[in-house]
C-alpha cells in the first residue's frame, strides 16, 4: 500500500518538475522600456486615430499565419465592431495589438504617428485599455483596484508612469457605471474589500468596476473582447450605454458575438478566415448582402429584421446630425 502511495506522490511531483521546466524555459516578452525611441510624454493623444498595416500574426513561429496582412484604418473617436465566425481572427486582433504575442515583421501598428511594434511593451500598451470577457480584479481593496498607482504602493513596488488618482475621480467613474451608491454603503467605501478575482462581487459588478478602470485609465483607445457575455440582460444594456457616453471621445474596438451590440456602431470589420471580409457602416453592410448579412440572417426571422432595422435607424441619425439612440428590443 505504501509503495502505491508512493509511487502516485512521485507522478505528481514529476508532473511538478515538467511544469517548472516548461515556465523556466517559456521566451522571454520583449523590454518593458526602450528609452532610445525618445516617445513624447504626452503620447498618445486622445483624439489619434489607428492606422494598421501589413498585419501579420501567428501564435508561435511554427504556427500557421492567423492574420493575413490586414490593412485598415481608424479616426478618432470611431466605434468601431469586429465580427465573425468562430476562429475568423477576431480576437487575434486584440492579442497582436496588445502585443501578447508579436506580429511578424513588416506590421505596423500606428497610434498617434507612431509604430507601436517599435515601443517597449509598457509604452505600447499605454495606448489601450482592455475590458476582457471575463472580468478580473486584484484581490486587495476597490481603490487598488481602480488605480494601478496605490496597487503598487501597497505591494512596495516602485514603478514610473504609473498616475495618482484621486478620491473624486474614482467616484465620478464608479456613479458613470452605477457603482457609486452600492459602495457609499459599503463599510469601508473606496476602501472595500475586493476578494481574489472578485469573488465577492457579482459578476455584472465584477464588469462594471472593470469599466470604471477603463474609464480612469483614459487611453486613446478602449477595446472590448464580448466584455458582455458573463453578465445578465439589465448589467449588459447598463456596460453597453455606459460604453457608447462614456467612451463617446476615444476610439472604441469591440470584439462582439451579438450583433444587437454593435449595431449602431460608427462601422464594422467583418473577419473571415484570417481576412477582412468587409469594413463599412452597419447599413452598407446590409445592402450589400455579404458576409455580415449571413451573419444577422443567422440571428433569426425575428431578430434579423430588428437588427436590419436598427442598422438603417442608426444611419439616418447620424445623417441628421442627431444623438444615435436605437432600441432592438
Amino acid at each position: 500500500m505504501q509503495f502505491v502511495i508512493t509511487l502516485v506522490s512521485l507522478d505528481g511531483e514529476m508532473a511538478s518538475v515538467e511544469r517548472l521546466d516548461e515556465y523556466g524555459n517559456l521566451p522571454a516578452e520583449g523590454k518593458f522600456v526602450k528609452k532610445e525611441a525618445n516617445l513624447d510624454p504626452n503620447w498618445p493623444r486622445n483624439n489619434s486615430g489607428i492606422e494598421v498595416k501589413n498585419l501579420q500574426f501567428r501564435y508561435r513561429p511554427e504556427l500557421d499565419l492567423v492574420l493575413k496582412k490586414l490593412d485598415f484604418k481608424l479616426q478618432p473617436k470611431e466605434h468601431i465592431g469586429i465580427v465573425g465566425r468562430t476562429g475568423a481572427g477576431k480576437s487575434s486582433i486584440t492579442v497582436a495589438m496588445y502585443r501578447l504575442a508579436e506580429p511578424d515583421k513588416g506590421s505596423e501598428i500606428i497610434v498617434d504617428g507612431v509604430n507601436i511594434l517599435d515601443l517597449g511593451l509598457h509604452q505600447a500598451r499605454k495606448a489601450f485599455t482592455i475590458i476582457p470577457q471575463d472580468p478580473f480584479l486584484f484581490s486587495g481593496t476597490l481603490r487598488q483596484c481602480l488605480c494601478p498607482y496605490s496597487q503598487a504602493d501597497a505591494e512596495g513596488v516602485k514603478t514610473e508612469g504609473l498616475e495618482r488618482i484621486d478620491d473624486k475621480r474614482m467616484w465620478e467613474a464608479l456613479e458613470q457605471v452605477q457603482m457609486k451608491e452600492y459602495f457609499l454603503k459599503q463599510p469601508g467605501q473606496l476602501d472595500s474589500k475586493i476578494a481574489t478575482n472578485g469573488d465577492n462581487l457579482s459578476a455584472g459588478q465584477k464588469q462594471l468596476v472593470c469599466v470604471a478602470r477603463a474609464l480612469l485609465r483614459k487611453a486613446s483607445c478602449v477595446i472590448l473582447d464580448e466584455a458582455t457575455a458573463q453578465v445578465d440582460r439589465e448589467n449588459d444594456q447598463l456596460i453597453q450605454q455606459t460604453i457608447r457616453n462614456a467612451f463617446s471621445e476615444v476610439t472604441v474596438l469591440s470584439i462582439a458575438h451579438r450583433l444587437d451590440t454593435i449595431i449602431d456602431f460608427d462601422r464594422i470589420i467583418v473577419m473571415d478566415k484570417g481576412n477582412i471580409a468587409e469594413f463599412d457602416t452597419p447599413a452598407n453592410l446590409v445592402r450589400k448582402e455579404g458576409v455580415f448579412f449571413e451573419l444577422v440572417n443567422k440571428t433569426g426571422a425575428e431578430t434579423s429584421e430588428k437588427l436590419k432595422k436598427a442598422a438603417f435607424q442608426a444611419e439616418r441619425q447620424r445623417q441628421a446630425g442627431e444623438k444615435v439612440n436605437v432600441d432592438i428590443d
